[in-house]
């Protein structure tokens, strides 16, 4: 079944395992979010839902956002985002989604926008190398230096790596683990980390990837010279002990 969130990013922490081993994750403020717009094949040409987060007051709406709003009931929600999902049918609007939706050992993708970094050169935006600092370089030694093209074709190709805005854009972080639910508290715990600043609106969904488990059947292999020096002792590394 797929499932969607919308979230606030709370921040980093570590939690440990059974085994006692550190796991580094990422803890989201997840739901409860409302349905507030159902779309379909025969009116809209596609199936999809249009999920509200966070109660705002009404005067902090304009009027086609109230509208909007008050078809899915006395919802007054601040963030607004639509997802398409398979299971759009089982779904009506006013329904509530909380953050039990999903539950550990999940798979899921998270979007969120990067921290800006302000104007940046391409030393630090795309990880350029710089000039030889002797003998003359001049001051331009983290300047892009010369792009290459002359008189054909008269241009930079578009791509071209060079100064600019860095960060401040739409970043998908995909299939991360969840690895805590908790729903008292309404929070979700995935492995690693996510986009976006503490506080930052994030939105999770189940992973688009799909991951299938390899057994130690799988894994093993079957061409008796790669097997380890404990059981092949033609390798070198058993020989020399």
């Amino acid at each position: 079944m797929e499932k969607a969130i919308i979230g606030k990013k709370v921040g980093m922490t570590q939690i440990f395992d059974e085994a006692g081993h550190v796991i580094p994750v990422t803890v989201i403020e997840a739901g409860p979010c409302t349905v507030v717009q159902k779309k379909t094949a025969e009116k809209d040409g596609y199936e999809a839902v249009q999920l509200g987060y966070e109660d705002v007051a009404e005067k902090k709406l304009t009027k086609p956002e109230l509208g909007h709003l008050k078809k899915a009931g006395d919802a007054r929600k601040k963030y607004l985002k639509e997802f398409k999902l398979s299971n759009t049918a089982a779904l009506n609007v006013g329904d509530e989604i909380k953050v039990d939706t999903f539950a550990e050992g999940d798979r899921v993708d998270v979007t969120g926008v990067s921290k800006g970094k302000g104007y940046a050169g391409v030393v630090k935006r795309y990880g350029a190398g710089r000039t030889p600092t002797t003998h003359g370089g001049g001051p331009v030694h983290r300047h892009a230096g010369s792009m290459g093209p002359a008189t054909d074709p008269s241009r930079i190709f578009k791509g071209k790596i060079g100064a600019g805005h860095m960060g401040d854009e739409q970043v998908t972080v995909l299939n991360l683990d969840v690895v805590k639910v908790d729903n008292e508290l309404g929070i979700i715990a995935v492995r690693g980390a996510i986009p976006g600043p503490k506080g930052g609106i994030v939105y999770v969904r189940n992973s688009v990837i799909n991951v299938k488990e390899k057994g130690a059947a799988a894994n093993a292999s079957i061409n008796p010279q790669k097997a380890s020096a404990r059981v092949n002792p033609q390798k070198a590394s058993a020989r020399n002990k």
